[in-house]
């Protein structure tokens, strides 16, 4: 038989109002009355009635989580870790995917708000201005992107470009090329800013190609431009890209890393298991995933947030990265 509220007040030894304030509000009961509320609710196996407990305290109990594109591997790590965080606070997590496109993540913000509690922006695309117009009847965390002052997650990008514009130098590379991602990713924007006041600082020559779709066949299409922009060192937006070079390069007889190297950037999986394995600069995706519904968690409370936090990147060395060549 299922367990319900009157049970969990009975056994706990309180009145079932002070179950719901502990259920929905935690904070705001005496530890000694929470405690016997939690251990009534494990013994007995309580689950609340999700649609009840929103009609008294006038939340969902869900979450909206927004990517751009769920099919790229950057990003399910993020949800994952996001989801399995959510159900320690007791949220379902309502997953949604713009397909890279602004106006349909502006659209799906404005249909989503009433349903929700609060929203996981992940990487978003629209602008900042229209970002700030949607995001103003509930919580909102930014994930891999600032808008303002909104609270927001993101990498230290400028660090990773560090990290990989200097370990190509290292190897006395001093012609680079750097293939930009699609013009509304803020994280382009960063990424490329870098390059240039990182390159500049080591004296490397940077020849910039792109945009292009953050994707496979974007490398593979901006391959031949890459080759004959005549650099010995490419490093790209991210690893689908980095893996598109690398495949078109092979077709091409182009030998990595002998002929020209490679950098990547997010880590993901398959960069570890192409031949030759992909340089690249790794990012704490899952602790991104966990850290913003931390954040999002307490504004919903109304506790007291940090406003941004910066998390680091690290560069892991493999096989498409090598000297330069004699010539």
């Amino acid at each position: 038989m299922t367990a319900t509220i009157r049970d969990v007040a009975r056994l706990a030894g309180v009145s079932q109002s002070s179950v719901s304030r502990t259920l929905a509000a935690p904070d705001r009961v005496r530890p000694a009355t929470r405690e016997r509320v939690e251990r009534a609710v494990q013994r007995l196996g309580y689950q609340p009635n999700r649609i009840a407990r929103g009609l008294s305290t006038g939340r969902t109990g869900t979450i909206g989580f927004l990517v751009p594109d769920i099919a790229n591997p950057f990003f399910p790590g993020i949800v994952k870790a996001a989801q399995r965080r959510s159900r320690e606070f007791g949220l379902a997590v309502l997953l949604a995917d713009s397909d890279e496109d602004p106006a349909t993540e502006l659209d799906l913000i404005r249909t989503l708000t009433k349903q929700v509690d609060g929203f996981v922006l992940c990487a978003p695309r629209a602008a900042d201005e229209e970002l700030r117009a949607v995001c103003g009847d509930v919580p909102v965390v930014l994930l891999n992107r600032r808008v303002g002052q909104l609270p927001s997650i993101v990498f230290d990008n400028a660090d990773g470009i560090r990290q990989a514009l200097a370990h190509l130098a290292a190897l006395g590379h001093l012609r680079v090329g750097y293939v930009a991602g699609p013009r509304t990713s803020w994280v382009n924007r960063e990424r490329l800013r870098a390059v240039r006041s990182v390159a500049a600082s080591l004296s490397l020559e940077v020849v910039e190609a792109g945009h292009v779709s953050p994707d496979f066949e974007g490398g593979v299409a901006v391959a031949d431009q890459v080759l004959a922009a005549s650099v010995t060192a490419v490093v790209a937006y991210n690893d689908l890209i980095g893996l598109g070079l690398l495949s078109r390069f092979a077709a091409r007889g182009v030998r990595v890393p002998d002929d020209i190297s490679i950098v990547g950037f997010d880590d993901i999986a398959v960069s570890a298991l192409v031949s030759p394995a992909l340089t690249t600069v790794s990012q704490p995706r899952e602790q991104c995933g966990r850290a913003g519904v931390d954040l999002l968690a307490d504004l919903i409370a109304e506790r007291p947030a940090g406003a941004r936090t910066s998390l680091p990147t690290r560069l892991i060395v493999r096989a498409s990265t090598g000297p330069a060549p004699a010539t």
